[in-house]
């Protein structure tokens, strides 16, 4: 059988050169994958491979590195803005950015998220929030919603004992400096392109030398939450959304437009 020609106007689909061959650890429904993709997309896109610094601390996505190929730095726990703000000042012409969970970014960093922030620092933020603590066993995390159910809240998060859920957005949204800030998410495809077009609009925000930008991406985590992947994005859609409407929090462009 004579081998079919591949043309490029019969692409139909290609894996982003950026991602790698290396097979990823995350488990079956998770969302890590997805924006692993989109982040890999933007950058080839914007052609931005060869300057941009990913800041990967503890958690999950900590292996980032093995599955995005461009230049990346580990960070410890909830360090990843400390890191990144001195990336960014020593090198800024490099495009920097962090890739956190919610138990990183809004309780063992919460001090370098809101200071971080509060500076304006030009970097951009893409934060996970899965509202557990996944890479531990599922504990409940500051994102996790009311009435769900964690291994230290076994009977669902209760307001009276554990506090409410901390919306990251909402709370960034009140400070000055930031120059863009959105929460989307990943429960089907319309939300996925809508997440990359935020992903990217945040790096252009930064490449342009506007300032922080900060992109919030509600992802499932089936495994902790005893759900199957179509379970979980239907939860994602039913539940999680409600707690973290999605939405543009701040966008300075439409204010200077």
């Amino acid at each position: 059988m004579a081998e079919v020609e591949k043309k490029t106007e019969n692409l139909v689909y290609a894996k982003p050169k950026l991602i790698t061959d290396n097979v990823m650890h995350y488990c079956p429904g998770c969302s890590h994958g997805t924006v692993h993709k989109l982040i890999a997309e933007v950058i080839e896109e914007m052609g931005l491979a060869e300057k941009t610094v990913g800041i990967s601390p503890v958690g999950c996505s900590v292996f980032a590195y093995n599955y995005i190929d461009i230049d990346w730095i580990e960070a410890a726990h909830g360090r990843a803005l400390a890191v990144a703000t001195a990336v960014k000042r020593l090198y800024p012409q490099n495009m920097v950015f962090t890739y956190q969970g919610d138990g990183d970014l809004s309780a063992i960093g919460t001090a370098e998220s809101i200071h971080a922030a509060a500076r304006g620092e030009h970097i951009t933020i893409i934060f996970i929030n899965n509202s557990i603590y996944g890479m531990t066993g599922g504990q409940m995390a500051p994102t996790t919603l009311l009435g769900q159910k964690a291994t230290t809240c076994q009977s669902g998060r209760d307001a009276a004992v554990n506090g409410y859920p901390i919306r990251v957005c909402e709370l960034l949204a009140t400070l000055d400096a930031p120059y863009y800030i959105e929460r989307v998410s990943t429960h089907d495809v319309k939300h996925v392109l809508a997440a990359k077009k935020a992903i990217k609009k945040a790096l252009q925000f930064q490449k342009e030398g506007k300032g922080y930008s900060f992109v919030e991406v509600l992802v499932s985590c089936p495994t902790n939450w005893h759900m199957t992947p179509v379970g979980a994005l239907e939860f994602m859609k039913e539940q999680t959304s409600r707690t973290f409407p999605l939405g543009v929090y701040r966008d300075k462009s439409k204010e200077e437009a």
